[in-house]
């Protein structure tokens, strides 16, 4: 059997790029037979950054019912709010203790922001440390990231190679698994999609207002009688991700013959979107309006995941000496 950690920011409602760059991978991996998955919805990362109670708690919660659904099992599985386990702090600071000064000076983290120091709180600057607790403090195995996330992971393996050094038998290294196909998900400008970038496609959203996210996929001039090139077309390149073998191929074929506008394109990935989802956004949206139930499954998850957590602290504070 294998451990499995995954957690995701709660920046705002997840958008296409956290569905098909984690979550969606994520809970396959959960179904299979011998995996153990932990799900954590990562709210003191979004503290660096989010000040305002209500949005913080309203974040957390959109983006718990994003994996609630889509499926995930938390009786079999393990799924909470990284607040709720406070374990996870004093371990942060262990492994600062740990961690020099050049290695997070070098984190993209810090160096995307690091043209105004006035702007970036020691919170921030720490973002890989506390990212490495997550992950030691549950003796994962296998932890799936992004491309941009690999860098942190490998800090992690360092942070607990040196640890384990000096206290054998502290920590498990991590695993990384990067899924190459959904490394990076392009949004509505062709950059990579992220809510800080404004090109975000939030499915959740109501028919009218996804309809017209949709419709504002930037594309180029090419005539509507021309034919048209998939391969740098936004919304073909989206469609591709979400699609069957024989909807890419139709929709191709109309690309290379002509009379077929971007328009009746973004009109297909619209629908494509809608009856690939629907069944999710309905689930995403009842939780929504009874948070109770979200409530009730995070406090279930943070219940099983202290008793993980309890055990792994216990055990690197006996081979510090405390």
């Amino acid at each position: 059997m294998a451990r499995i950690l995954t957690g995701i920011q709660s920046t705002g409602r997840p958008h296409l790029g956290n569905l098909l760059g984690a979550i969606i991978p994520a809970i396959a991996l959960s179904k299979q037979e011998k995996n153990e998955s932990l799900f954590f919805i990562a709210d003191l990362h979004s503290f660096t950054a989010i000040r305002d109670a209500e949005t913080l708690k309203e974040n957390t919660y959109a983006t718990a019912a994003a994996w609630l659904a889509f499926g995930f099992d938390t009786d079999k599985n393990l799924f909470y709010r990284q607040s709720d386990v406070t374990e996870v702090t004093e371990l942060t600071w262990y492994l600062n203790c740990f961690t020099p000064f050049p290695m997070l000076a070098n984190a993209h983290s810090f160096k995307d922001k690091s043209n105004k120091l006035s702007d970036v709180n020691t919170g921030l600057f720490t973002y890989p440390v506390l990212m490495a607790a997550d992950i030691l403090l549950y003796d994962a195995e296998i932890v799936p990231v992004g491309k941009d996330q690999m860098q942190h992971l490998e800090m992690t393996r360092d942070i607990a190679g040196a640890f384990n050094h000096k206290y054998p038998n502290s920590f498990v290294i991590p695993e990384t698994k990067v899924d190459k196909r959904m490394m990076i998900i392009p949004g509505t400008d062709g950059q990579k999609m992220s809510k800080s970038y404004n090109n975000d496609i939030d499915i959740f959203l109501s028919d009218k207002k996804l309809r017209k996210k949709i419709m504002g996929i930037k594309t180029d001039s090419t005539p509507m009688e021309e034919p048209k090139d998939t391969e740098n077309c936004n919304v073909f390149q989206l469609y591709k991700l979400l699609g069957t073998d024989n909807q890419i191929a139709n929709l191709k074929k109309k690309y290379e013959e002509g009379n077929f506008g971007y328009g009746d394109a973004k009109k297909e990935l619209f629908e494509l979107i809608c009856e690939k989802y629907k069944k999710e956004r309905e689930n995403f949206n009842q939780l929504m309006d009874n948070t109770d139930i979200i409530e009730k499954e995070l406090q279930k998850g943070a219940k099983k995941a202290r008793v993980i957590a309890s055990e792994v602290l216990q055990r690197v504070r006996t081979n510090i000496g405390y």
